[in-house]
């Protein structure tokens, strides 16, 4: 399965707002923080998952939009997240239910995400996000803002999906580990070298995740578990939040596999992935590849 990118934007689309002359994602650090949420986060009991992506900014400091542009139902999906954020005391939050590329390119819009430290991506379709967002002034305010400003960028199921270089936007986990079954795109382009996979645990998602990093083995695999999470540092460096597991897959280190040989739809062999865990406290460096225990 070929890495191609029919669909979406990043960051080396070099977006209309960003003025950074021989800007590279892979020599510049972000000042902004992304937070990669697995999905089916609590919104009423404990709201531990969201209360750290708020902590980052801090309670009295943060001006959250959240855009519901992956939702099917975005003034009910928007509901429920600006609830949660009043349950926890954030005082300033609001809703951006856009829904057409014109109104991406509001500068009503724009506006509000310039002002805004934290902005969250709600679940749905992740190619609603990238097909009515790319390429628009609200997306570029986006981009440029984390990578210029301390803020955060948070986006949880479809939203956490989205986040990456590189986005998996279809393909179902029974059919997956052969060949052609998972479609891959472009996604917003805020983390490189990653493909972010959400409901991992719930939805049986393992074969799925490998068979992008049998193709693509420079990329890392990231299925993240259901009210569980990864806070993105420096655009490297995760630190695992929340309840569940997180679920690692790198392939750097495969020594052979039969997937440049095989027809579409035949099974895949592989040899050699290496699989980590996560829970909260652990972390890992995408760039050395090294796993973080709560010691190091």
């Amino acid at each position: 399965m070929p890495l191609n990118k029919p669909t979406g934007v990043s960051l080396s689309m070099s977006p209309r707002s960003i003025n950074m002359t021989g800007f590279s994602v892979n020599n510049y650090a972000p000042k902004g923080t992304l937070v990669a949420i697995g999905g089916n986060e609590d919104k009423d009991n404990d709201i531990e998952v969201i209360r750290e992506v708020v902590e980052i900014i801090g309670f009295e400091k943060a001006i959250i939009e959240v855009i519901t542009t992956a939702s099917e139902i975005p003034e009910e999906t928007g509901k429920r997240y600006l609830d949660a954020f009043d349950i926890i005391g954030v005082k300033e939050k609001n809703a951006m239910h856009i829904k057409t590329r014109e109104e991406a390119e509001k500068r009503e819009y724009k506006k509000r995400i310039e002002r805004a430290n934290i902005v969250y991506f709600t679940g749905g379709d992740q190619l609603r996000i990238t097909s009515t967002l790319g390429g628009t002034a609200v997306l570029d305010a986006i981009i440029e803002k984390y990578y210029h400003e301390k803020c955060v960028i948070a986006g949880t199921s479809a939203g956490a999906s989205a986040l990456s270089e590189t986005m998996i936007y279809e393909g179902e986990s029974q059919e997956a580990l052969t060949k052609g079954t998972v479609q891959i795109t472009a996604g917003i382009g805020l983390v490189t070298n990653v493909v972010i996979d959400s409901h991992f645990i719930k939805r049986g998602r393992f074969s799925r995740l490998m068979e992008v990093v049998t193709s693509n083995p420079g990329h890392i695999g990231l299925g993240l578990g259901e009210d569980t999470g990864v806070i993105i540092r420096e655009g490297h460096v995760l630190e695992a939040i929340g309840n569940g597991l997180i679920v690692i897959f790198d392939g750097q280190k495969i020594n052979y596999s039969n997937v440049s040989k095989i027809k579409m739809r035949e099974a895949i062999a592989v040899e050699n992935v290496i699989v980590h865990t996560l829970v909260k406290g652990h972390g890992y460096d995408l760039h050395t590849r090294k796993y973080l225990s709560p010691d190091n």
